[in-house]
């Protein structure tokens, strides 16, 4: 596992206690998305992940559709990202537990990370397992790292991110260390507005 996954990972839960927190405070809004956890792209230095996950609660900037846009300073690195959950989600065998999941697009412009693609999917994930992300009729291979998802092949991802502004959903499969299968559908409405907001926020 790179550094840059690594750290990835230990930014995800820092993260993911800030939006937490946030999605509490506001739940009695109509427009506020439930997000637990936020993906954003990992920094390529050495530095231990305490460091990273310093001061990274996140603040949302804007509801888009089903789309949330938050920005987020962890150890003074401003980090932007549109999150939503998945609109259904199937397991088979069915009813098989699971920590909900949650799909964010984020930018990290310290980093000179632009709109990656990343899935909590809600479970350890079987070692050597495919998964995939689905999009107008386009599949691409994902990179499992414990209960994270990333694109295999990063020279796909623009054109991925592209084909998910234009979409109305994408559709995310996955095995379980269990041996469950897992199929979450997320609505893409609003992801464009929402990318197109954390982009005016997030200038380098």
């Amino acid at each position: 596992m790179s550094v840059r996954r690594m750290l990835t990972v230990a930014m995800a839960g820092a993260l993911m206690c800030g939006v937490i927190s946030l999605a509490h405070a506001q739940n009695a809004s109509p427009k506020t998305t439930k997000p637990t956890t936020a993906k954003p792209e990992a920094a390529p230095s050495p530095a231990p992940a305490p460091a990273i996950a310093g001061g990274a609660e996140p603040t949302l900037i804007g509801q888009f559709g089903t789309w949330g846009a938050y920005t987020a300073t962890p150890n003074g690195k401003k980090v932007c990202f549109a999150l939503a959950k998945p609109a259904t989600s199937k397991t088979n065998p069915p009813n098989r537990p699971r920590d909900p999941a949650y799909a964010f697009v984020s930018t990290r412009p310290s980093e000179k990370v632009v709109n990656e693609v990343s899935i909590m999917i809600g479970y350890a994930l079987k070692p050597g397992s495919e998964s995939t992300l689905e999009v107008a009729g386009a599949s691409y291979a994902m990179y499992g790292q414990g209960d994270g998802l990333w694109i295999k092949n990063a020279a796909e991802e623009e054109r991925m991110v592209d084909a998910m502004r234009k979409a109305a959903d994408a559709t995310v499969k996955g095995i379980s260390a269990k041996g469950t299968e897992t199929t979450d559908v997320f609505s893409l409405k609003g992801l464009s507005q929402a990318l197109d907001r954390l982009a005016q926020d997030c200038k380098r």
